[in-house]
């Protein structure tokens, strides 16, 4: 049985062109030309990924997928934008995107993406370094796996929300002593596995299921990854 996606966009002949490729591939996509019809199709299905314009009438991309976010919080998400420095491309980033893709959108790298995309598979990714933390997400995302970053403590109350399967967490980051993040993920979110990163010999505060000390095998850190990913209790249908 083919796949199920949903494309966002309110270039009709585009949106069209695009589900014609995915469809003669045998996967299915359904269109909707705008926010409303998305979410009216969302409340109806469950989809293996969601592709938004970011510029769209009524209802832009970012508030979008957080609507979507509110119906179903584990679809994948992916934004396409001829506007790449989009203070609101930084919002639609926040609600834990499985990836964003210039326009003109590239097809096969957009075909690659949903055929690798996962359901309920969002990493949080708390580190202050950004290159290491976007080179972690984009490893991440290679694999199918969503991914929303915290550069401190502060940023980690922003992830409300969201529903995250596991968190990569280094023990320093600003606005807080050695494991503050941690702890304030761990109240957050009950349970939720953590693996920490660290270039510091401090414990963590609060059990986790591995730590890769800085510089650590980013291949290494992926097969943990994985193994929580497959590992996870099956969350509930929305």
């Amino acid at each position: 049985m083919g796949r199920h996606y949903l494309l966002v966009d309110d270039n009709r002949a585009f949106a069209e062109n695009v589900a014609e490729i995915v469809r003669d591939l045998g996967d299915e996509m359904a269109v909707a030309d705008g926010g409303e019809k998305a979410l009216a199709l969302v409340k109806r299905r469950r989809f293996d990924a969601v592709v938004t314009d970011m510029r769209m009438p009524v209802m832009g991309g970012a508030q979008l997928v957080r609507e979507i976010r509110k119906v179903d919080p584990g679809v994948p998400a992916i934004v396409v934008t001829a506007h790449v420095a989009d203070r609101e491309l930084d919002a639609a980033r926040r609600e834990g995107l499985l990836a964003v893709l210039g326009k003109p959108v590239p097809i096969h790298g957009l075909l690659d993406l949903l055929a690798a995309a996962r359901r309920d598979a969002l990493v949080a990714v708390v580190d202050d370094d950004r290159w290491l933390a976007e080179n972690v997400c984009e490893a991440l995302r290679g694999r199918g796996f969503a991914a929303v970053t915290a550069a401190s403590v502060l940023e980690t109350e922003a992830l409300d929300g969201l529903r995250p399967f596991v968190a990569l967490v280094d023990l320093h980051v600003p606005g807080g002593g050695p494991g503050e993040a941690m702890l304030r993920l761990n109240r957050r979110f009950p349970g939720l596995p953590c693996l920490v990163v660290s270039g510091f010999p401090d414990p963590a505060p609060v059990p986790c299921l591995a730590r890769f000390d800085k510089p650590f095998d980013t291949g290494e850190l992926l097969a943990a990854v994985e193994r929580c990913w497959t590992g996870r209790a099956a969350p509930a249908r929305p």
